[in-house]
């Protein structure tokens, strides 16, 4: 009934066909975004990403379903940590990688993965494109597949298919219709409250400016003074600057409304800036770089800006990326996130098993915990991260 193909490169599936299917609250999840990635060096063998792409056809050749899909040779980039997996598979002589890992590469942002048009035979599509990526793990002969971030609805339907479901936590924001940023923080404790002005007021003492410029708007020194910045966080970090100069003047190419830049500038010159995604109901706060340390910066560049965006562009909610338990005495509080796993040996599925078990209960308690620290007089409810429902 249903034909699955895998593709070595997204180009091999039309972009209006993948983009039919993927909801416009995702835009990382884009043909544009996923393309531009392959496009200019930040995949391949050497970065552990190797497209992979699931594509689900019906009987008439018309794509009704897809996944963005990687054959993995490590597990930089994800978010979803499980390098003790691989450990222990290492310790008993067995190979974890390569894996199969269904993301958006470097974008631990919640979203639907099982990307189906909105049909009553969405959950149909969902099913079979599920199944399909376990026999295709199965075939290859990996150790293991992986969806991560996905929506909380897909996880349930991945559980129920035999996968591994596990809960992580992020801190996201969520809008029920403020009319300003003062409106927002008049929610807050007087305490709270206070400490943000005061951040605010230092970044402003210090002479910054700040200007927030939509990515089709960015120029090209913009660009490479922004792409300067972001080498240089992950210079000071350690890490690998995988994304390049090119991928993300393409974006501002071809899905420049989905960008949002935020310059701090001193004088004339950019001191710091901020890259995000544009949903059509979300902001998603990916990247950040600063040429030199200032008082609360990071806060207004990354946090504050963001917020006032939202509500000025009515958005209802703000993911401003992975971890940070200082983000909850700034607005954001904790939200489950979700990924579903499938495990080939069935030795380490139960020892896999037992654990998520035992981090399950360590992870409720840590919500639990990370609530009590809100900023706010009368919590808001936690964000519905539904995106995606199947029925």
């Amino acid at each position: 009934m249903y034909t699955l193909s895998t593709h070595a490169a997204i180009d091999a599936i039309p972009a209006v066909d993948w983009d039919r299917l993927v909801d416009p609250e995702t835009p990382f999840l884009r043909h544009a975004f996923l393309a531009a990635m392959e496009h200019h060096g930040c995949l391949g063998e050497a970065l552990g990403w190797v497209p992979h792409h699931l594509a689900l056809r019906d009987a008439a050749g018309t794509l009704v379903a897809a996944a963005p899909c990687y054959l993995k040779f490590n597990s930089y980039g994800e978010f979803v940590f499980d390098w003790a997996w691989a450990d222990a598979y290492h310790r008993h002589g067995l190979a974890y990688y390569p894996k199969l890992v269904v993301a958006s590469p470097y974008t631990p942002a919640t979203g639907p993965r099982l990307l189906t048009a909105d049909t009553p035979r969405r959950a149909e599509y969902a099913r079979a494109l599920a199944d399909g990526a376990v026999r295709v793990a199965e075939q290859l002969g990996l150790s293991s597949l992986h969806w991560l971030f996905t929506a909380p609805a897909e996880a349930e339907l991945l559980a129920g298919r035999g996968l591994l479901r596990r809960l992580g936590c992020q801190f996201h924001w969520t809008n029920p219709g403020y009319r300003s940023f003062d409106d927002f923080l008049a929610t807050f404790t007087a305490e709270k409250r206070k400490k943000v002005r005061r951040e605010r007021r230092r970044v402003q003492e210090a002479g910054i400016g700040i200007r927030r410029v939509p990515g089709d708007e960015v120029s090209e020194a913009q660009w490479a003074t922004f792409h300067r910045l972001y080498r240089d966080t992950f210079d000071k970090r350690g890490g690998i600057p995988t994304l390049t100069l090119p991928f993300f003047q393409e974006l501002g190419q071809t899905m420049g409304h989905n960008l949002l830049l935020v310059f701090a500038e001193q004088g004339h010159s950019i001191v710091a800036a901020a890259f995000n995604l544009v949903g059509e109901r979300s902001l998603f706060g990916r990247h950040w770089g600063c040429f030199a340390d200032f008082h609360s910066l990071h806060f207004e560049a990354c946090y504050y800006q963001g917020l006032e965006y939202c509500i000025d562009a009515g958005l209802t909610r703000f993911e401003p990326g992975a971890q940070g338990e200082h983000k909850v005495s700034r607005g954001f509080l904790p939200t489950p996130t979700w990924s579903a796993h499938w495990i080939a040996d069935p030795r380490f599925r139960e020892a896999i098993a037992r654990f998520l078990t035992e981090e399950t209960q360590g992870m409720n308690a840590y919500h639990e915990s990370m609530h009590g620290h809100s900023p706010y007089r009368e919590p808001p409810a936690v964000a519905n991260l539904a995106l995606s429902g199947l029925d």
